[in-house]
């Protein structure tokens, strides 16, 4: 027990591609934590970018009162991303299933 309690990864909320768009709309906030050159190739409009490994840094440009949903590549980043933004006390946060991958496959909207 005492090993879980230090070595388990909390768990992570994960939105798929249609419910991120949803709460997008309704107010939470796109993190996405791709290094600069894969967000110049294109984002989610209105995403915020926090590369992943500055993203501890900049929390507090983040309001811990609004939803918040990670956003990677592929989906696996943006879980760390998750995980981070949970230790910082964010309470509702998730991974978006996929990453941009997934979002651009399905013709989703990008920004570039």
């Amino acid at each position: 027990m005492v090993f879980r309690y230090f070595f388990s990864k909390p768990a992570v909320a994960e939105a798929t591609l249609e419910e991120t768009k949803a709460k997008q709309q309704a107010g939470a906030v796109v993190v996405d934590v791709r290094e600069p050159y894969e967000w110049q190739e294109g984002h989610i409009p209105g995403a915020v970018h926090m590369p992943l490994g500055s993203l501890s840094r900049r929390l507090k440009e983040l309001d811990p009162s609004r939803e918040v949903i990670a956003v990677c590549r592929s989906g696996h980043r943006s879980i760390t991303a998750a995980q981070i933004l949970q230790q910082g006390r964010f309470s509702q946060v998730s991974s978006m299933v996929g990453g941009m991958i997934s979002w651009t496959r399905r013709g989703l909207p990008v920004q570039r």
